[in-house]
């Protein structure tokens, strides 16, 4: 049982990162959350419409 406690602590430390902070910042991503829209893969809900791309053209900026 005591490894358990060891292993669990491991585990932490090597998550320990925020999600998603070593992926770089491409500027059309930074674009489309600076004017308070988001970014998906797929196609936009319905009562939004894409207004640009991010990640490099990956992904679509979903704006109301």
């Amino acid at each position: 049982m005591r490894i358990l406690y060891l292993l669990f602590a491991v585990v932490l430390l090597l998550f320990q990162a925020a999600p998603g902070s070593a992926d770089p910042i491409f500027p059309d991503t930074a674009e489309c959350r600076a004017q308070g829209n988001f970014c998906r893969g797929g196609t936009c809900p319905p009562t939004f419409a894409a207004s640009g791309s991010c990640h490099g053209g990956m992904l679509k900026c979903c704006s109301k």
